[in-house]
């Protein structure tokens, strides 16, 4: 006599079954009801930020641990890496000159760890680096980025560089993940560090999006007002989607793996 299934599997199952536009509805109202919760159970919204960063330092944390327990740095992406360190590298300059708050702080951590993840892949770990599956060429995200950030930045009275630098760092972070999603779709099978580091990304992008819906619904709108007028305030807010969406498929097989008992998440074609 078969086990009865438990409720989740069953779940998981029927969404498996669903076409992708059913998928991307579900995903949509999850993600709305998760936001109406933060809502209510956060009462500083900006909370919600520092726990973004906190969730991508936990992520950096078990690639920290990966890198020196394991003494590999097989399914990371050098190239997703660098693109991190760049955009916080920015970020971290327009902190200084424009606002110096605690993101400062959290941001020159966290672009700390950074770096030294790239240099235990450059140098340390290099003859377990796959650099063959980390094809993802890096002009395809930078040069769109940059001429995006000419084209579109905030209207303050700050700088214009450092306004252009801004825009570069929202517009960079938003795609960085790119070339790590490559590694995996080259491999099709993530090993279970590189799978929660994923993860704690896809968390903390869907954090750092709550964050500013809430702030703007928090203000009335005012904080887009206080970002400039044009074309940049809603370009601030389509980024943060747009990050939150790159990794919400991952998340959902990374779940179903977990819930599955599996160890190694594999990954279907196409889903990445």
């Amino acid at each position: 006599m078969r086990a009865p299934r438990r409720p989740i599997h069953v779940v998981l199952t029927w969404l498996r079954r669903q076409p992708p536009k059913v998928k991307a509805f579900l995903a949509v109202i999850t993600g709305m009801a998760a936001l109406v919760l933060l809502w209510a159970v956060v009462h500083d919204h900006d909370n919600i930020f520092v726990a973004a960063e906190a969730v991508h330092s936990i992520g950096i944390a078990v690639l920290i641990y990966k890198l020196m327990k394991e003494k590999t740095c097989a399914g990371l992406s050098l190239k997703t890496q660098e693109l991190t360190a760049m955009f916080l590298a920015v970020r971290l300059y327009c902190s200084f000159v424009m606002e110096y708050d605690i993101h400062t702080v959290l941001d020159l951590a966290t672009l700390a760890t950074t770096l030294w993840v790239i240099y235990m892949i450059r140098f340390n770990l290099k003859s377990t680096y796959m650099e063959d599956k980390d094809n993802f060429a890096l002009y395809y995200v930078v040069v769109p980025c940059a001429v995006l950030a000419l084209l579109i930045h905030p209207t303050t009275s700050h700088h214009l560089v450092n306004k252009v630098f801004w825009a570069f760092c929202v517009y960079m972070e938003a795609v960085a993940v790119l070339p790590q999603l490559r590694v995996m779709q080259n491999t099709k099978i993530v090993e279970p560090f590189t799978s929660h580091y994923v993860f704690a990304l896809g968390v903390a992008r869907f954090l750092s999006c709550a964050h500013w819906v809430l702030q703007v619904l928090d203000s009335s709108g005012d904080l887009l007002v206080a970002l400039g007028h044009g074309l940049w305030p809603p370009m601030v807010l389509i980024s943060e989607v747009v990050q939150t969406f790159i990794l919400a498929d991952f998340c959902y097989y990374y779940v179903k793996s977990v819930f599955g008992g599996q160890l190694v998440l594999r990954l279907p074609s196409g889903v990445v």
